[in-house]
């Protein structure tokens, strides 16, 4: 009994200290400023996050292109990202001016924003 007792006491431990080492998921967008019409770019998204694990890490990802979502990743507890900051690349073709978006959530303390990068036809 005295050892299931301390059992719960450390994961209790556990689950309060871990969300002070922790923090929002957050995203910054890599892309060219401008581009030919028609030019395929490669968008890539740093995904940022202290503490991925089983309790507690980024649990999407997504982008949008002019308002269009492009691409989104799902996490769970039993497919975690790669890492705390890891890269995810999206290509595209432009066909016009455009607004990419980009955002990331962590499953508890949420997401550091939304980010946002223009991308001018020359």
């Amino acid at each position: 009994m005295r050892k299931i007792f301390l059992i719960g006491m450390v994961i209790t431990f556990l689950l309060c200290v871990m969300p002070l080492m922790a923090d929002k998921s957050s995203v910054t967008i890599d892309a060219p400023d401008a581009v030919e019409k028609g030019q395929v770019i490669t968008i890539i998204i740093k995904v940022t996050h202290d503490g991925n694990n089983i309790m507690h890490h980024t649990n999407w990802v997504y982008v949008k292109a002019n308002g269009e979502q492009i691409a989104r990743w799902e996490y769970t507890w039993t497919n975690l990202p790669e890492q705390e900051v890891f890269e995810k690349k999206v290509t595209y073709a432009v066909k016009e001016s455009l607004t990419i978006e980009a955002e990331a959530n962590c499953n508890i303390h949420g997401s550091e924003g939304l980010v946002r990068k223009e991308v001018q036809v020359k």
